[in-house]
C-alpha cells in the first residue's frame, strides 16, 4: 500500500534557481554531446537521474583507455568530474557562483582533461540570448527546492523504469533531455517514417524518424507554469483524443497541431495511490496511441512473471 506524501513543488516559488540548475545541466549536456559517439535519436547527448543527483555516465576519452563521468551532486551541492585515473574534481556551489563564473571554472577543468567540446556556447530553446560566460543574473541555489526537484525525478525515474520494462520493442532509456528539463522514456513500434520536410530541424528529423509514443515529467515552464506529466503519438493518429483515458484528471490539449495527454502533478500528489495512479496514466495513454496507429499491442506487451 502507498502511504508516502509526494513533495510540493510550486513553480512560481524557485524560478531564478530552476534556470539557474536548468542552466547548469545544459552546460553538462553540450559536453556530453559533444564529447560522446552518437547514439540514434539523440539519445547519447541525455542527462540521467542519480542516487546523487544529475549525471552523464561515464564518457570516453584517450582512445578509451580513460574516461571521465559530470554529476551535478545534489548532496554535496558540487559538480563533480571524475575520472577513471585521476582524482574527482570539486567544482562547489555553495558560494553561489553566476552562471557566468561557473562555466568558466568548469571549462577549464575540462581543457585541464585534454578534452575541448566544440558546442554553442549559448542556451538552447531557454529564452537568454547570450553566452554562458555572460550569463550574470542567475546565481540562485535554493538548496530546499533543488533536493525535492531530484528527489521527485528519482520517484519519477523509478516510475518510468517500470512501465518501461513492460514493453517488449524498442525503448530507450529513462532519461532526461536538457533542452526542457524533461524526464523521458519512448517506445517506438520499429516503422520508419518518410523523411521531413528540409525546413526542419535537425533535432526534429533525428528524434522524429520512427513512429513513436513519447511519456514525459516536466517541471513546467513559461507557457505550462506547473509540473505535469505528458504523452503523445507521432505522427498523431485521426481521432486519438477521442480516446478515454486513466485517471479521470487527465485531458487532451492541442500541441502544434496535435492532441498531448496531460496530467497534472497536483492531481498525482493528491492521489491516495500515487504510483499507480501514474503507471494507469502512462499505460492508457499508450494503448490510445498504439490502438489508433495500429500497433501490435499484445505482441509487443511483456507478461507478468505469473503468467509465464
Amino acid at each position: 500500500m502507498e502511504t508516502k506524501k509526494l513533495p510540493e513543488l510550486p513553480f512560481d516559488k524557485w524560478t531564478d534557481t530552476r534556470l539557474t540548475i536548468h542552466l547548469i545541466l545544459q552546460i553538462i549536456g553540450k559536453t556530453r554531446l559533444k564529447s560522446t559517439t552518437r547514439k540514434n535519436h539523440w539519445w547519447y547527448i541525455t542527462l540521467y537521474v542519480t542516487p546523487r543527483g544529475f549525471g552523464t555516465h561515464g564518457i570516453p576519452i584517450n582512445e578509451g583507455l580513460d574516461s571521465f563521468e559530470i554529476e551535478l551532486d545534489i548532496k554535496r551541492k558540487a559538480v563533480i568530474i571524475s575520472r577513471s585515473s585521476g582524482e574527482d574534481i570539486v567544482l562547489s556551489l555553495n558560494d553561489n557562483p553566476s552562471i557566468a563564473e561557473f562555466y568558466t571554472r568548469f571549462m577549464a577543468e575540462i581543457n585541464g582533461l585534454g578534452v575541448f567540446p566544440k558546442f554553442i556556447e549559448k542556451p538552447f530553446d531557454v529564452d537568454i540570448d547570450k553566452r554562458f560566460d555572460e550569463i550574470t543574473e542567475y546565481h540562485h541555489y535554493h538548496w530546499k527546492y533543488i533536493n525535492t526537484f531530484w528527489k521527485l525525478m528519482l520517484w519519477n525515474n523509478s516510475v518510468f523504469q517500470e512501465f518501461s520494462g513492460r514493453f517488449y520493442g524498442k525503448s530507450c532509456p529513462v532519461h532526461i533531455y536538457w533542452h526542457h528539463l524533461d524526464l523521458v522514456v519512448t517506445r517506438f513500434s520499429g516503422k520508419k517514417l518518410p523523411p521531413m520536410d528540409k525546413s526542419a530541424r535537425v533535432l526534429e528529423k533525428e528524434t522524429y524518424s520512427h513512429e513513436q509514443i513519447s511519456f514525459g515529467f516536466w517541471v513546467g515552464d513559461t507557457n505550462m507554469p506547473e509540473p505535469m506529466y505528458y504523452s503523445y503519438t507521432y505522427p498523431s493518429p485521426d481521432g486519438i483524443d477521442e480516446e478515454t483515458l486513466q485517471p479521470k484528471e487527465t485531458f487532451w490539449q492541442d500541441s502544434n497541431g496535435s492532441p498531448m495527454a496531460l496530467l497534472r502533478y497536483e492531481d498525482v500528489k493528491n492521489s491516495t495511490t500515487p504510483r499507480k495512479t501514474v503507471l494507469n496514466f502512462l499505460e492508457s495513454t499508450y494503448k490510445a496511441g498504439a490502438k489508433r496507429a495500429k500497433w501490435n499491442i499484445d505482441e509487443l506487451t511483456v507478461p507478468d512473471l505469473d503468467q509465464l
